[in-house]
């Protein structure tokens, strides 16, 4: 437990704590006395010790929330609050204070001891000592292969070329659960990389881009906004240079020299190869429901910025019913909008059914043969109806359908997820929580001119 205490100590003098050679001493103290039975106890104890200011303390709850955090198996139940505080390497497993194997836990679909193996292997490899996120793939590979995923690889293999059906059945199973635990020890690694100290901008600008939305600092929540800002305007700047070049065409060397047989082929007229350009219309209907709320934040001000680009867009939020914001997106800053937004819907169960069919009843029209159609949500309906028949009419009325789902792929159609209904009425459906997600999906958008045949990325 002391590593774990001086590398939190140590976090919390990054994120801006004054934490003094005395003060650890007077934490250590703490804790021997209260115990480290209960999650609440140790951080009101820790607190008391450590903030001096209601600004620290703002800033120790976050730094305790999220060292302490013990991540999700696709968007499944987090561990006990002890679990979470307890390093998983003092807890022991069984009798003889041995883990199950990785192959194992995920045949027993074992969550809780998947979570403790996952954080006894991150310790095994230090990753306390992580500066850098050029170190972030080098240590989630390190903390795999600590948890045993070569083992589990050569299992899969086996499974497969044994041509029993059933095994080969197991074999698709575990590898989607394979992929899972990538995810894991991937936000674990962003995790410890979000709470570290201050690095050159491009190198923590790189970070933010490839890291999960859910995982970066609040004290990095401003940057990310630069970043969106910069994305749009990039974009926007490069679609109004491609229109143009678009608009005149490329060199058609076929008719130039047909037109130029009476100058000896001296090239006094050009003739240029024309094609049609649309600017794409947009439909966007985001989820900002409880789960979602701080992704749609960051795809509400990436809609915002590309206004410029995209004219003839239209912006629609939904929770338990839908309301269009187009206007208030147009005409407010993305602040205020936000918060007019989420004060409207923000954070309430979804009903994926119902704010279908509002979309459907008020604004249809909407949509033509000329509209791409991007929904962003987790497609978690809270076991009411779906109504997948508004979607799939939907997708026979508008040009594109695009989906963009924050949770990973194996989490697809578990417990309330309706994604697999949905999936086979949509023209691409594609994991989305990241900024380079969100610049992919911009420059597809500007860019597409013939829809895509129906696909899933992973």
């Amino acid at each position: 437990m002391k590593a774990t205490l001086l590398g939190f100590l140590e976090v919390a003098r990054n994120a801006g704590i004054s934490v003094s050679n005395a003060e650890s001493i007077d934490a250590f103290n703490a804790l021997a006395l209260v115990g480290y039975d209960d999650r609440l106890t140790v951080k009101d104890s820790l607190g008391l010790v450590l903030a001096k200011t209601a600004e620290e303390r703002r800033r120790f709850d976050a730094c305790f929330d999220r060292y302490f955090d013990v991540g999700k198996l696709d968007a499944a139940q987090r561990a006990s609050d002890s679990e979470a505080l307890e390093p998983a390497e003092s807890r022991p497993e069984s009798e003889d204070g041995t883990l199950p194997s990785l192959e194992r836990i995920l045949l027993d679909d074992d969550r809780a001891s998947l979570v403790r193996l996952l954080y006894a292997s991150a310790a095994a490899v230090d990753l306390a000592s992580i500066r850098l996120f050029t170190q972030a793939g080098f240590y989630a590979r390190r903390i795999l292969e600590a948890m045993g995923i070569v083992g589990l690889e050569a299992s899969i293999a086996r499974m497969r070329s044994s041509g029993v059906a059933g095994e080969a059945r197991t074999a698709d199973d575990l590898e989607l659960r394979r992929d899972a635990v990538r995810e894991l020890a991937k936000d674990l690694v962003e995790r410890r990389l979000a709470l570290r100290g201050e690095e050159p901008q491009g190198v923590r600008d790189r970070f933010l881009l490839d890291a999960r939305l859910t995982n970066v600092d609040r004290r990095d929540v401003e940057r990310m906004r630069v970043l969106v800002r910069d994305i749009a305007r990039r974009l926007a700047i490069h679609h109004g240079r491609t229109r143009k070049h678009a608009r005149r065409g490329h060199l058609d060397m076929r008719h130039t020299m047909r037109r130029n047989v009476a100058y000896d082929g001296v090239a006094f007229k050009i003739a240029w190869k024309k094609r049609k350009i649309e600017k794409p219309r947009l439909v966007v209907l985001c989820d900002v429901s409880g789960s979602m709320a701080s992704l749609a934040h960051f795809l509400l001000l990436f809609v915002h910025c590309l206004n410029e680009a995209l004219a003839d867009l239209r912006a629609f939020a939904f929770a338990n019913r839908t309301i269009e914001v187009t206007e208030i997106l147009r005409d407010d800053s993305i602040d205020v909008a936000t918060k007019k937004i989420m004060a409207e819907l923000g954070f309430r169960s979804s009903d994926y059914g119902r704010s279908f069919e509002d979309f459907e009843n008020d604004w249809i029209d909407a949509v033509d043969r000329k509209t791409t159609v991007v929904i962003l949500g987790d497609a978690r309906t809270n076991y009411g109806d779906p109504r997948v028949d508004v979607l799939r009419r939907l997708f026979e009325r508008c040009k594109r359908l695009v989906w963009l789902n924050p949770e990973n792929r194996v989490a697809w159609g578990a417990d309330d997820s309706a994604m697999l209904r949905y999936l086979p009425y949509c023209h691409m459906a594609s994991v989305c929580n990241r900024l380079r997600h969100l610049e992919r999906l911009a420059t597809d958008l500007l860019g597409i001119t013939q829809p895509r045949p129906a696909s899933v990325e992973l």
